[in-house]
C-alpha cells in the first residue's frame, strides 16, 4: 500500500475514533462569554511589545555570543541554554505579527523581522498567510490546514521524526535561502516549488502557498532577499575562516534549540485528535490546550500568550499580554462546570504521555 493511500486510511479511521467533544456544536454560552467579557482587550499595547521583544533579543544575542566566547564549557552550555530560551521567546513574536493588524504597533513588524525574523532565518512572510489558515473555521484540523496533522492518530514514530524534522530546520534555511532560492530565480519550476513547499512555516506535508500578491508580495520579497544576503555571507565566511567553525556551529546548536523547543511546545498546543473532518468552534477549542497558572515552567516554553493557547482560539484578535486577564475573567463568569475548564491542562509532561499514548492505542486499533 502507498504512504498516501496509507494516510487516506487512517483519516477515514480516525473519523470513527474521533471523540464526542470534538464532533459536539457549538457552546453558545461560552462563546457569547468570551466575546462580551473581552471587548476591551483587543488593541495591542506598543510598549508592551516593544520591551519585551527587545530586551528578549538583546539578552539572547548576548548570551549566544558569551557561549561562543567564555570557558570553561559548563558555562559556554548555560549561556547557550539562555540564548535558547530568550531567542526562542523573541522568535515567538511571529505568532502576533500574524493576528495584529498591520500598524497597530508601528515599524514593529519590520523591526523583529531586522532583529530576529532574518538573523534567524525565519521571516515572517513564512508565517503570515499560513498560520491565518489555521484560524479559519472551515480549515482547522481538515488536510487544508497547514499548521495540523492527526498526529494523536498516526505511528508512534511520527512523534521523534516530528522532532527531528525541526532540530533540523536551521540547516535547511540556510539550503533554502543560501542556495535555492538564488536559483530559484534562473527557473519558474524551481520557484513555483520553492513558494509552494518551502515558504511556510507548516506541518502538513500537503499544504502548497499560492503566490503572493500585492503588498504581502512586496514584503516577501525584501525579506526573502535578505534572508538569502545573510544566508550566503554567513555559508561564505565560515568557508574563508572570518567565523570559527565552532562559532558558527554554536550559532546552529542555539538555532535548532530554538526550533526543537518550539516543536516540543507545537507538540502539546493542541490534542492532534482529528481525523480530518471540519470542527466546530468548541470542538476546535477542547482540541487546543490552555496551560494557566499557577505553574511557571509554561512561561520558559510557551511564552508571549501561547501557555493560552485554546482561548487564543477562541479569541485569536485579544494581544498576548491581555491573554492572561481574558482567562480569570472567563474563570470567573462561567460556572464551574462550564466546557471551558476542559481545555486546561496542568503539565507538559502529562500532554506529552497522553499524545505518546495515544498514537500506541490508535496504532493498534487501526492495524
Amino acid at each position: 500500500m502507498t504512504q498516501a493511500a496509507t494516510f487516506e486510511r487512517k483519516r477515514d479511521r480516525a473519523a470513527e475514533l474521533q471523540p464526542a467533544a470534538a464532533r459536539a456544536g457549538d457552546d453558545a454560552a461560552m462563546l457569547k462569554a468570551a466575546a462580551s467579557l473581552t471587548r476591551d482587550l483587543n488593541a495591542p499595547r506598543s510598549p508592551i511589545f516593544w520591551a519585551d521583544m527587545l530586551g528578549s533579543a538583546l539578552l539572547g544575542y548576548a548570551a549566544l555570543f558569551a557561549a561562543m566566547m567564555v570557558r570553561p564549557t559548563w558555562l559556554a552550555v548555560g549561556c547557550g541554554l539562555v540564548a535558547v530560551v530568550a531567542l526562542y521567546r523573541a522568535g515567538s513574536f511571529i505568532h502576533e505579527l500574524t493576528h495584529i493588524k498591520k500598524g497597530a504597533v508601528r515599524g514593529f513588524r519590520f523591526t523583529w523581522n531586522l532583529l530576529v525574523g532574518v538573523p534567524l532565518l525565519v521571516p515572517s512572510f513564512m508565517y503570515e498567510g499560513v498560520h491565518n489558515q489555521h484560524h479559519a473555521k472551515r480549515y482547522y484540523g481538515t488536510v487544508d490546514d497547514p499548521e495540523y496533522l492527526p498526529l494523536a492518530l498516526m505511528h508512534p514514530w511520527t512523534l521523534p521524526l516530528f522532532l527531528i524534522a525541526a532540530a533540523l530546520a536551521p540547516i535547511g534555511m540556510l539550503i533554502r535561502f543560501g542556495i535555492l532560492a538564488p536559483l530559484s530565480l534562473l527557473s519558474p519550476r524551481l520557484r513555483s516549488v520553492i513558494v509552494g513547499r518551502y515558504s511556510g512555516l507548516q506541518i502538513n506535508p500537503r499544504f502548497v502557498r499560492p503566490k503572493p500578491e500585492g503588498e504581502f508580495a512586496r514584503d516577501w520579497a525584501w525579506q526573502e532577499a535578505a534572508c538569502s544576503v545573510w544566508a550566503i555571507a554567513l555559508i561564505v565566511m565560515v568557508a574563508i575562516g572570518v567565523i570559527p567553525l565552532r562559532d558558527f556551529l554554536i550559532f546552529l546548536a542555539i538555532s535548532s534549540g530554538v526550533m526543537f523547543l518550539n516543536q516540543v511546545r507545537t507538540l502539546v498546543a493542541h490534542l492532534w485528535e482529528n481525523g480530518g473532518e471540519p470542527m466546530s468552534v468548541t470542538a476546535q477549542f477542547l482540541d487546543s490546550v490552555n496551560v494557566p497558572p499557577p505553574g511557571t515552567l509554561p512561561a520558559l516554553w510557551a511564552p508571549v500568550g501561547l501557555r493560552y493557547h485554546a482561548l487564543h482560539h477562541l479569541l485569536p484578535g485579544v494581544p498576548y499580554h491581555n491573554l492572561g486577564e481574558a482567562h480569570r475573567r472567563l474563570c470567573r463568569e462561567l460556572d464551574a462546570d462550564s466546557i471551558y475548564h476542559d481545555s486546561t491542562h496542568r503539565h507538559l509532561s502529562a500532554l506529552a504521555i497522553r499524545l505518546a499514548r495515544s498514537t500506541m492505542g490508535r496504532r493498534a486499533t487501526q492495524l
